[in-house]
């Protein structure tokens, strides 16, 4: 697309005199919003004028179109804003691609360039303000970092921790009613002496980290008061015998490891095996090294069931000598509803049944 500008001057954008002496004429390029799905390319043939003016320093300026070019730009500002805001939404590579979807195709370079080129807005009047450290190099350099606690947004980043910046910054931007901190001694110190009228409060993460390593120091002084129960107590039970695994991938599993202790005793390589076998090297050097077939073939780990909560109570009536399954399911149920007293049941007899319960009257 061409184009050219019809104004008959210009106004000097350094002291806004207004000047008709051309200098000279040269054509800009400009990449504007994409339209109907295609790029846009704006050659746009532009003056420089002479300043009149003898106050000013410079001599010649370049015109500007308001609304269509800024100084040194190739790109419009239509398109300069609708980049920015895909570059703070999505960042690098994710607004990289979605550039190319609309026709404007930039670097990720670019939109982070142009990220970093946006003016750092102004803090104003923080009513609840987050204050922690954090590490410029970790163990050597730290600095603050300042937070709304209202937008969750950065506010300002302090070169060092040290509460005398701190409460210099709280004396340049007053307004602080509640000041969010850790349980430092130095931002209390700075919080107290520039916004002493302000609420100090500690944040939810440093409580539940400080509770946490508390729990965690007393456990570990007290370890030696945990003790696994005695083996007295546990309930004879015969050991459940190795489960058989079957199927064609079990059959698969013992051939396999066969075919690779084959070799593997006649000292060949994990390389010569791979290719006589067409297998992995990680797979053969499993199958090496396991000593039968058996240990390479998995269980499924078992589920909870709903007996699990009734496992102390069972193996305590079981030492008791109460061995009949239907008196034990109704000694759960009542534990469980509280209905009935498990003590008063007499369950010792062999071949006892389940206790009798009287309906209740309405």
């Amino acid at each position: 697309m061409n184009a050219s500008v019809t104004a008959r001057g210009a106004s000097c954008p350094y002291c806004t005199h207004w000047s008709i002496r051309v200098h000279s004429r040269y054509q800009r390029c400009l990449s504007d919003a994409a339209i109907g799905g295609a790029d846009t390319l704006i050659c746009l043939r532009v003056r420089k004028f002479y300043c009149g003016s003898p106050d000013c320093a410079r001599t010649t300026f370049a015109e500007q179109v308001p609304g269509l070019t800024t100084a040194h730009a190739r790109r419009t500002p239509l398109l300069r804003g609708m980049l920015e805001r895909i570059a703070l939404s999505l960042g690098g590579r994710p607004g990289e691609r979605l550039t190319h979807r609309l026709a404007v195709a930039v670097s990720r370079m670019t939109l982070l360039r142009l990220i970093r080129a946006l003016p750092i807005p102004e803090p104003g009047t923080v009513t609840a303000l987050g204050v922690d450290d954090f590490a410029f190099r970790r163990g050597r350099d730290y600095g603050s970092v300042l937070v709304d606690m209202h937008t969750h947004r950065t506010v300002d980043l302090l070169p060092d921790r040290l509460n005398d910046t701190f409460a210099e910054w709280l004396r340049v931007h007053p307004g602080a009613t509640v000041i969010c901190r850790d349980r430092a001694s130095g931002y209390a110190e700075g919080a107290r002496r520039g916004a002493p009228d302000a609420i100090q409060v500690a944040d939810r993460f440093h409580l539940l980290y400080n509770l946490t390593d508390a729990v965690d120091r007393v456990v570990r002084a007290h370890r030696k008061c945990l003790h696994d129960r005695p083996a007295s107590e546990a309930v004879a039970q015969p050991a459940p015998a190795p489960a058989v695994v079957d199927g064609w991938r079990a059959e698969l599993t013992r051939q396999r490891w066969a075919e690779v202790h084959a070799l593997w005793d006649k000292g060949i390589g994990h390389t010569a095996i791979c290719r006589a076998l067409n297998l992995d090297d990680k797979t053969v050097r499993r199958y090496a090294r396991a000593t039968s077939a058996d240990e390479l073939l998995t269980q499924a780990l078992r589920r909870g069931s709903a007996l699990d909560a009734h496992t102390a109570y069972l193996a305590e009536r079981w030492q008791q000598g109460c061995t009949n399954a239907a008196t034990l399911t109704g000694d759960c149920a009542s534990a469980a509803t509280g209905a009935a007293n498990a003590s008063s049941v007499d369950c010792c007899r062999p071949g006892g049944t389940a206790p009798h319960h009287r309906p209740r009257h309405r």
